[in-house]
This record gives structure tokens, sequence and C-alpha cells, in this order.
């Protein structure tokens, strides 16, 4: 089955609807004009408002940890990421939150 490949372009939020910054290690290869994330990269988030409750103690999320390695697709010795269901937000606790919401990937270039 072939999936998207993710971009710096690819919109990415926290399960809290919270959008990340994608970050690319590799920046000489491009998929629609912008770099492709590889095993490794992860997004930042910033603004999480998620607590846990029963007394509100902040937990929000502050990375999106991207795990769908390419098996065939190689950027700069790495493989390339793709979109993956089983992507997470992850607390500063590394506690994890919940899976990644994809808003929006590029379809042009896709990967197994």
């Amino acid at each position: 089955m072939t999936i998207p490949l993710v971009t710096m372009a690819s919109v990415a939020q926290c399960p809290h609807g919270i959008p990340g910054t994608l970050i690319a290690s590799a920046t000489k290869v491009l998929v629609v004009g912008t770099p492709v994330l590889v095993m490794g990269d992860k997004g930042l988030v910033a603004g999480c408002p998620f607590q846990l409750p029963p007394v509100p103690t902040p937990s929000p999320c502050v990375t999106l940890m991207l795990t769908g390695a390419s098996a065939k697709v190689m950027v700069e010795g790495k493989p390339a990421l793709k979109m993956n269901p089983g992507d997470l937000g992850v607390a500063a606790t590394q506690a994890p939150q919940g899976p990644v919401i994809w808003a929006s990937v590029q379809t042009k270039v896709l990967a197994t």
C-alpha cells in the first residue's frame, strides 16, 4: 500500500488540535518544493492546553513522534517518513497523549 511522504509543508496536529511545526534534517530532496522528513525527524508543538484530571495538572503535547519509516525510499541515507496513523503526540514527561491528526499532506509522491 502506498502512503504519502511527509514534508515540512504537511500539517500535523497534536491529539488536542494544536498544529505542530515539522522540522526536516535533510534538505537536499524536495517534494512539491519542500524538504522531506526522514527517520529521526519530529514535530514540535507549542500551546497545547491538555490537562490531567482530577486536579488540573498541565500535561501538554510538546513533540510529535513520527515513526512511519519507508521501507524503500531513502533520503540522504535515511528512510523517508510516511504519514502514519501510529504517530503520537507526546508530553514533556514522554507520556503518549494520543495519535497525531494529519490535516494536510502532499499526495504527489507516495511510498511503501
